[in-house]
């Protein structure tokens, strides 16, 4: 299974950089880059449980197919959050809810070189966000 096109590009244009200072920005790019999340969606069942700075996710599931689609929007007060956020909603976003629970965005994040600067915090705070999406999706399929 590829990986969608959108994660496809960010994965690309993080290869063209070789600083982790210039991958920062470019994170915290994507992340301004994120359409805001109405406040009405700001709430505790969205909020992801282990992350230090505040998370929301926000799913809704397309059953019109053969299999569920899941499309996910999300937001976060703290700048690379965000980004990680926005990474995350290029990998998950719009796929079916069986690839979404048998995707390991922690490996791709290695593979792409984003996971090895995070401190402790963020690593934790990531995998939380990821062990949410792909609990939906695995609910779903």
């Amino acid at each position: 299974m590829s990986e969608p096109q959108a994660f496809q590009d960010i994965a690309e244009n993080l290869s063209f950089l070789d600083d982790w200072e210039d991958r920062l920005n470019y994170l915290i790019e994507l992340g301004q880059a994120l359409p805001e999340i109405p406040e009405t969606d700001k709430t505790a069942e969205n909020k992801v449980k282990g992350c230090v700075s505040n998370v929301w996710l926000v799913s809704s599931a397309d059953r019109s197919g053969e299999q569920p689609v899941l499309r996910f929007t999300g937001q976060s007060d703290a700048i690379i959050t965000k980004g990680l956020v926005a990474v995350l909603l290029a990998l998950y976003s719009d796929r079916p809810a069986r690839e979404i629970a048998e995707t390991d965005a922690i490996a791709w994040f290695k593979t792409i070189g984003l996971s090895e600067h995070l401190g402790m915090q963020r690593s934790n705070g990531l995998v939380a966000m990821v062990n949410r999406i792909r609990a939906e999706g695995k609910a779903l399929s």
